[in-house]
C-alpha cells in the first residue's frame, strides 16, 4: 500500500483562468460536434436521394431480388438496415418538408425515420415540429403511439401484405 509522504504537495486545484480556458475549449469542442453531425445528417440525406434513384432505376435488378440486397451485398449494411434506408429514402420522395430539414442538416437521420413511418404531406410540417423540440427516444415513440392523433396512419408493407398498422421494421 502506497502512504502519502508529508513532504508531497497537496493535489492542486486548476486555477480560475485554466478552468476558464478549459470550459471554452469544451464549449467549441460541444459546437464542432453539433457542426460535423448536421453536416453527417445533409451527407445521408443525399445518399437516401441516391437510394431512391437507384432503386426506381431498377440498378439492383442484375442478380439482386431487391435494391436492400443489394445494399447489403455492394456497402455491407445488414439487411434490415439496408431495407430500411430503402424504405426512408422512398417516404422522403414523398415528404418534401422532411426531405429539406434533413438535407439542411436540421434533422437527424434516427429522427427521420420515425417521422416517415406515419408521416402524410398533411401531417410531416407538425411531426417536424414536435421532432426539433423532442430528442429521438421521444419523437420515436411518439410517432410509433401517436400517429391517430394527428390523423395520420401511413400504411407500411410487410412480407407482401399491407396494413393499416405500423411495422417496427419499416
Amino acid at each position: 500500500m502506497v502512504h502519502a509522504d508529508s513532504t508531497d504537495p497537496a493535489p492542486r486545484t486548476p486555477d480560475l483562468a485554466t478552468r476558464l480556458r478549459r470550459q471554452q475549449e469544451t464549449a467549441a469542442l460541444g459546437d464542432a460536434i453539433t457542426e460535423l453531425a448536421a453536416r453527417i445528417q445533409a451527407a445521408t440525406y443525399e445518399l437516401l436521394a441516391m437510394i431512391h434513384q437507384f432503386d426506381e432505376r431498377g440498378g439492383w435488378g442484375d442478380g439482386f431480388t431487391s435494391c436492400a440486397h443489394w445494399l447489403n451485398w455492394r456497402t455491407g449494411l445488414a439487411m434490415g438496415a439496408a431495407r430500411e434506408k430503402v424504405r426512408v429514402a422512398k417516404a422522403l420522395a414523398e415528404l418534401p418538408r422532411v426531405s429539406a430539414a434533413m438535407r439542411r442538416g436540421t434533422v437527424s437521420y434516427s429522427k427521420v425515420r420515425a417521422i416517415t413511418r406515419v408521416a402524410t404531406a398533411d401531417t410531416e410540417e407538425r411531426l417536424l415540429v414536435f421532432a426539433a423540440a423532442a430528442p429521438r427516444p421521444t419523437s420515436n415513440g411518439w410517432c410509433e403511439r401517436g400517429d391517430v392523433a394527428i390523423g395520420s396512419r401511413r400504411p407500411t408493407t410487410t412480407a407482401g401484405s399491407t396494413t393499416g398498422g405500423i411495422s417496427r421494421r419499416g
